[in-house]
């Protein structure tokens, strides 16, 4: 059994030196630092150490506030490690699932967390009732009676909580896009961040698109995070980019349409491309499956497809 620690603070100018004396005197051979909020649910050493730890470990915490600060969030990431064998245990709190006593306290904790979100839908609905027993329409009234400021209010809150989740995920994306822009398009870095699997903030499992990176990035430089010159436009391609470009589109045309019968999958498109040592437009060996798409869409456009080709499944 391997003990792997977990420290966090919030900011840069607090230090995560106790936690790390503690969690070495429990035992921890490695330990994750971390600077980041605890409403962050994206941070990059919390998700560093959850795909590091195995079965038979345990990941260790001074507090659970450290770990997360919603008991919603604590049973999510307890949930992920019992999936992988892995056992948690806070220094500070009844809290180690690999004993009856901590099991039994988390059981209590994920019982009061349904009772919780059971009493906010309860009175959710009774509120919902009321109002439509005196003759009120539910919802916001200001947005009801159509009043800007309350619209204004609204657009706010809205605005500030895609700001926090665009922030909160930038360290796994803005890196790349600084490295790329504005020397190439949008389309090249797109390409880049889902061959890296660099999902989107708070949807991990959609990749990127063109304008959702380009929305994101917008965000940040407006929030003083990012530089506006990430913004501008890329360069004119060369002739040889061009002629690169529709190599690519030709050559994905012609494995597609080889295939016999058989509707070829994005997938096994890119596998025959890394076979063949093709790169893609930015140079990676590895071929993600939103970039095969989207040179089998222009060669759809071109008329480069057989029509009996099929629709190809990823």
């Amino acid at each position: 059994m391997t003990l792997i620690g977990y420290a966090r603070v919030s900011t840069e100018d607090q230090s995560t030196e106790a936690q790390i004396l503690d969690l070495k005197r429990f035992g921890c051979t490695e330990i994750f630092r971390e600077n980041a909020s605890g409403a962050d649910r994206d941070r990059p050493q919390l998700k560093a150490v959850l795909g590091r730890v195995r079965k038979g470990d345990t990941l260790v915490v001074v507090r659970i506030d450290r770990l997360a600060r919603s008991l919603s969030h604590l049973l999510d990431v307890i949930d992920t490690l019992e999936r992988k064998g892995v056992a948690f245990k806070s220094l500070g709190d009844p809290i180690d699932t690999g004993s009856p006593q901590g099991k039994f306290t988390l059981q209590i904790l994920g019982a009061v967390a349904e009772f919780e979100r059971s009493l906010i839908r309860e009175r959710t609905k009774a509120g919902v009732r009321a109002a439509k027993a005196i003759g009120k329409k539910p919802g916001n009234p200001g947005l009801i009676a159509r009043d800007p400021l309350a619209r204004r209010r609204v657009a706010r809150a809205r605005d500030d909580r895609l700001s926090e989740r665009v922030a909160g995920g930038a360290g796994e994306f803005l890196p790349i896009v600084r490295r790329l822009r504005p020397d190439h398009p949008w389309d090249r870095v797109v390409d880049v961040l889902n061959t890296a699997m660099k999902k989107r903030p708070g949807d991990s499992a959609t990749p990127w698109t063109r304008d959702a990176l380009i929305r994101a990035v917008k965000r940040l430089v407006a929030d003083g995070l990012a530089e506006p010159d990430l913004l501008k436009a890329a360069p004119r391609r060369s002739k040889k980019a061009v002629a690169q470009d529709k190599r690519l589109v030709e050559l994905v045309a012609t494995i597609h349409n080889a295939a016999d019968g058989e509707k070829p999958t994005l997938a096994r498109i890119g596998r025959q491309l890394e076979r063949q040592g093709v790169l893609t437009a930015t140079g990676a060996r590895t071929w993600a499956p939103s970039s095969v798409k989207a040179l089998l869409d222009r060669a759809r456009e071109q008329g480069l497809l057989e029509p009996d080709g099929g629709g190809e499944e990823s």
